[in-house]
């Protein structure tokens, strides 16, 4: 069957920041989400921020309005390399000596509140409206809890959609991308049947959010008081034998092969998943293809969901400054901060409201990123889930590539995970 276009464009990374306690000076005087112009007798307080690699850059020159806004409030950003990051951070919880903000990324939530890093907002909710605002996307905000607290504020999100060639889908009679599993593996095999060297899709084979997101897409949830569990309900075990059908028949390529936007350009890779950066990126380096490519949500199964990324703002626990920290994240989460951020830096906005905003309106491709995040999930907020999703991209491996058998790999990776979670 093949399917006719009907997509609404309806509007709808991970990095860290680690900022010095500035307590240098007595802190001012703030709270209750209201502007802070002071109350130290006219002292300053410094704000030490350091963020990663050129969004650190970008931040610098970014937090001019708010010191206008907040005349005893100096804010000092340090861009810190994207490799430094965690070690950072490690040493600073460490040696107590750390920031009054963090930026942190989603994946990293579990791993350093529970080693006491960050204040618990749940403390502050009353007095600052933007922590936990159901303005946040559903998936942002679920990253922000551990253990019942409260240990960040969204900033900025991304999310997986599907990158597709429109001109090789409607050479083959396909007027819209596939809007579910089924039609998926349909095109798929419908494009890599054009000769050696073609494929109909691309599996970054090592991205931890890809096999979890197929999970997701079939109706699975984790649950944490069923732990190793929930890699034996059949949700997740079919959507991993779904996963593989793909290596199974050669619809993508196993080995690296060509970069992801050289092979979208020649076709022999006509659709993949990626994230809104994407975007830029083809637009800057295959300017050829321009009219002949579009974005879709990522078909699903039972759901069309996709992974929620991005970053929180957090404050560090050894803070001096809270008030004036969470003065500074209250500022950054506002939807016009957010919206300023995203002509800035391209960064998607995590406040729902700021989706409003003309430019991401008119934009098709990005108002599409929009939707997805309406359907993305937030990865379990867990200590040791990266370890987990690291092992079960490794059982994949040796499924798609070294033959072992799927049912029995899988109950590998369930005791490994036990093995972890225990």
């Amino acid at each position: 069957m093949k399917f006719k276009k009907g997509l609404s464009m309806a509007a709808g990374v991970s990095l860290i920041v680690a900022a010095g306690c500035g307590n240098d000076n007595n802190a001012a005087d703030g709270g209750n989400g209201e502007e802070n112009n002071g109350g130290n007798n006219g002292e300053t307080t410094t704000l030490s921020v350091w963020a990663m690699g050129e969004e650190g850059n970008a931040l610098g020159s970014f937090v001019e309005s708010f010191e206008n806004e907040h005349e005893n409030i100096e804010v000092n950003v340090q861009a810190i390399p994207w490799d430094n990051a965690h070690d950072s951070l490690l040493t600073a919880v460490a040696s107590g000596d750390g920031p009054d903000v963090l930026q942190l990324g989603t994946t990293w939530v579990a791993e350093f509140a529970g080693a006491g890093a960050f204040l618990d907002l749940s403390d502050y909710e009353d007095d600052y409206d933007m922590i936990n605002n159901d303005d946040f996307f559903e998936g942002a905000l679920d990253t922000t809890y551990y253990n019942d607290a409260i240990y960040g504020v969204p900033w900025y999100v991304d999310t997986r959609v599907l990158f597709y060639r429109t001109d090789i889908l409607e050479e083959h009679g396909y007027e819209e991308p596939p809007q579910n599993w089924e039609e998926m593996l349909e095109v798929s095999r419908e494009l890599a049947d054009r000769g050696d060297g073609m494929f109909g899709f691309d599996i970054d084979q090592n991205d931890q959010l890809v096999p979890p997101i197929f999970a997701w897409q079939n109706g699975w949830e984790f649950n944490e008081e069923e732990a190793e569990e929930n890699f034996a309900d059949p949700a997740f075990r079919e959507a991993m034998d779904y996963y593989h059908t793909y290596f199974a028949e050669g619809l993508v390529q196993e080995t690296e092969g060509v970069p992801i936007e050289q092979g979208f350009e020649e076709g022999s890779k006509p659709m993949f998943t990626s994230g809104p950066w994407m975007i830029n990126i083809i637009r800057n380096e295959a300017p050829d293809i321009d009219g002949d490519w579009d974005v879709a949500m990522f078909p699903g199964n039972e759901r069309n969901a996709s992974a929620i990324g991005g970053s929180h703002l957090s404050v560090f626990a050894k803070t001096e400054n809270p008030e004036e920290a969470l003065e500074f994240i209250s500022y950054m989460s506002e939807p016009e901060t957010q919206i300023e951020w995203f002509k800035e830096t391209n960064t998607l906005p995590a406040r729902q409201s700021a989706w409003d905003d003309e430019e991401l309106q008119q934009d098709e491709k990005l108002a599409v990123f929009g939707d997805q995040l309406e359907e993305a999930v937030a990865p379990p907020v867990l200590s040791q889930w990266e370890n987990i999703a690291q092992d079960l991209l490794s059982s994949l491996e040796r499924i798609n590539r070294g033959g072992a058998d799927l049912d029995e790999e899988l109950d590998n990776f369930q005791q490994q995970a036990a093995n972890r979670l225990d």
